[in-house]
């Protein structure tokens, strides 16, 4: 048995055009990135940004343009079928057939990919995704959270070592994301290589150790989350005051240039590294007002991707 590649997914220099009446149109530009095995992998962008198309190159349902891919070693040109094999893609859309139940659904799915019979794992998959009583179910009579879950158990049925969520938690409810993200830290945790797309970028920042944002087809940025959220070095202070608030402010506290909010509040933001709080704290002292409150605010993954992404 060879040995498990560095990188379960290897992307170089992937171009992928459409074309159409109106002219060809460029999904992917020159994307390159690499996922580690066994880590939890953030894949972000706008709409249009190219994600859907990249995803779908990945699990052979799409043909790129130029470049090379691999999945888990395996060339996708070279190599298609083994490719296909070594991934495993939960889609945005609840694509299950309604008249079959879910004991049918994960063996009839484990048969397009060749597993034997003898080697089906069906019911110890169910009960990893906590369907085990539903087994024999029909899948119309299970609950939206209920066919998420099955999706993710018809994912796994030919044992991938990479996962594919695409958008998973889109339109569904938080105790279900919250079941969900349990689950799937649980099959990182023991060596599946996690590739997930998301707009919920919290869900993102907590969950994946490295992270990529691509947009309009070319890749922004793709680093650790820790490293990432470094790049914007700012934070915001709100001090709430016990007293009303002049209508001009002195001008210790207006070099500071902040905005004026409802509830004799005022909003700072300024370079985190410069340790901002602690002089405006003394100008608001030095100006005789009480403080009533205050709350700091770090950079978060949304600052870096809308900084990122702005047009």
């Amino acid at each position: 048995m060879s040995a498990a590649p560095d990188h379960a997914v290897s992307v170089e220099a992937l171009v992928k055009v459409y074309s159409g009446r109106q002219g060809a149109k460029t999904a992917l530009d020159g994307i390159s990135l690499n996922i580690p095995r066994g880590s939890f992998f953030g894949l972000l962008g706008p709409n249009g940004a190219g994600k859907s198309t990249l995803i779908n190159i990945l699990a052979g349902l799409v043909l790129k343009s130029s470049g090379r891919v691999t999945v888990w070693g395996r060339d996708i040109d070279a190599d298609p079928r083994g490719a296909k094999a070594a991934i495993g893609v939960v889609p945005q859309e609840l694509n299950l057939d309604p008249f079959f139940t879910p004991r049918e659904l994960l063996n009839v799915q484990a048969g397009m990919y060749g597993v034997p019979k003898a080697e089906r794992r069906t019911m110890e998959i169910l009960d990893a995704v906590g369907l085990a009583d539903k087994a024999d179910s029909y899948a119309r009579t299970l609950s939206g959270g209920m066919r998420r879950r099955l999706l993710v158990a018809k994912a796994m049925v030919h044992e991938p070592p990479v996962l594919v969520l695409d958008e998973p938690t889109a339109g569904v409810d938080v105790e279900l994301r919250w079941h969900l993200w349990e689950m799937v830290a649980a099959l990182n945790a023991r060596g599946t290589t996690i590739l997930l797309t998301t707009h919920y970028l919290e869900e993102a920042e907590r969950l994946c150790d490295r992270i990529a944002i691509i947009n309009q087809g070319r890749l922004a940025a793709c680093d650790t989350t820790a490293n990432l959220l470094k790049r914007v070095d700012s934070k915001k202070i709100t001090v709430a005051m016990a007293t009303t608030l002049p209508a001009e402010l002195p001008s210790a506290l207006a070099a500071f240039a902040p905005v004026v909010l409802a509830d004799n509040r005022l909003c700072f933001t300024a370079k985190a590294s410069a340790n901002p709080v602690g002089r405006i704290l003394d100008a608001v002292r030095a100006a005789g007002w009480d403080i009533r409150d205050i709350t700091t605010e770090e950079t978060d993954l949304e600052d870096i991707f809308l900084q990122l992404t702005a047009h």
